[in-house]
């Protein structure tokens, strides 16, 4: 598998319960115009990608506490490896209760 492919994983599964999406702040985000910075472009959807890395300069209080990634390797490995974690754990919402 590629590392890229890790992105994908990185971003919506459950690794932390605690937490509803996860960024990467590895090198390959050079190469895939900073899709790294995922919990980033959920607060600032509007943000262009190649951007997203200046959210995180300005408001690091933000961000520096958020469980993230440094590989998307390590992440492929772990979805593989970790039994807790599989197809279905993706993060889903829950519906809001009608008011």
């Amino acid at each position: 598998m590629h590392p890229m492919a890790g992105h994908f994983i990185s971003e919506h599964y459950v690794f932390n319960p605690d937490q509803e999406t996860y960024s990467y702040y590895g090198p390959l985000n050079l190469l895939t115009w900073h899709v790294g910075f995922h919990n980033e472009h959920h607060d600032f959807p509007r943000i262009p990608g190649n951007k997203l890395h200046k959210v995180k300069e300005i408001a690091p209080e933000f961000y520096d506490d958020l469980a993230c990634y440094k590989s998307w390797s390590q992440v492929i490995y772990m979805y593989i490896m970790d039994r807790s974690v599989g197809p279905f754990t993706r993060m889903k919402r829950k519906p809001r209760k009608s008011e």
